[in-house]
C-alpha cells in the first residue's frame, strides 16, 4: 500500500500504518488514543481515499480478539458509513461499500464474547441495514 500517495482530512496518509499498529498492539489507552486520531483523519469529518484503504484493516482489527479497542474500531466503521464526501462521491461510495461488503462479519461480531463488541456490532448491523446502498452517493460521469 502506498499510504504516502493517499490523503486523509489533514493531508498525507503516510502515518496511518503506524496508527493502525498502535491500535493492533497497544494497551487499552494507547489503542483508544490511536483510534481517536484515526477517526479524525479518516471518518469524523468526511471520508477520503485513505478511508477506503483503511477499512479492510479496520475489519481485521475488529475480529482480532487481542485488540483492546475492538468496540471502538467497530464504531469507527459505523462512522465511516454515516459520513460522506459530497465533492468526491466516488470516494464516498467506495468507503461505504468497503463497510457494507462485510455485513456478515458484523453480524458474526454480534455473538462475540465481549459485551461491548456485541453492542457495537449490533449498532453497525442496524446502520448497514438502514444504509441506502449506492443511492447514498450518486457518482456523476466524469467525477473523480
Amino acid at each position: 500500500m502506498r499510504w504516502h500517495e493517499l490523503q486523509h482530512a489533514y493531508g498525507s496518509a503516510a502515518g496511518i500504518p503506524g496508527v493502525l499498529s498502535r491500535i493492533a498492539w497497544g494497551d487499552a489507552r494507547v489503542g483508544r488514543n490511536a483510534l481517536d486520531d484515526l477517526a479524525l483523519w479518516i471518518g469524523e469529518l468526511a471520508v477520503f481515499d485513505a478511508t477506503v484503504a483503511a477499512v479492510p484493516f479496520l475489519w481485521d482489527l475488529a475480529v482480532t480478539e487481542t485488540v483492546k479497542s475492538r468496540a471502538g474500531v467497530i464504531g469507527l466503521l459505523q462512522t465511516v458509513l454515516e459520513h460522506g464526501n459530497p465533492p468526491q462521491p466516488k470516494v464516498q461510495l467506495q468507503a461505504h461499500q468497503a463497510v457494507l461488503s462485510r455485513r456478515p462479519t458484523a453480524a458474526q461480531l454480534t455473538h462475540d464474547r465481549d459485551p461491548a463488541v456485541r453492542a457495537a456490532a449490533r449498532e453497525l448491523v442496524a446502520a448497514i441495514d438502514r444504509h441506502p446502498g449506492e443511492s447514498c452517493c450518486p457518482v456523476r460521469s466524469g467525477t473523480v
